[in-house]
């Protein structure tokens, strides 16, 4: 398996601990968000999606040049 590869299953790992955190820590909150979220249109959630993938590209980017 090559360094990228591990890389990325690494990457995928950390999210799954900080979300996990997250629903364990904070349940009530995140129903609350969830709930408000299924209120927004498609278009709103895509946009937030495409802006916090876009976030975190760049930050992938800054962090590994």
């Amino acid at each position: 398996m090559g360094h990228g590869m591990m890389e990325l299953e690494l990457a995928l790992a950390l999210v799954l601990v900080v979300e996990g955190l997250t629903y364990a820590i904070f349940p009530e909150p995140m129903q609350r968000m969830m709930r408000h979220a299924t209120a927004l249109p498609p278009g709103v959630i895509r946009y937030v999606g495409l802006a916090a993938a876009a976030l975190g590209v760049f930050l992938v980017w800054l962090i590994r040049r």
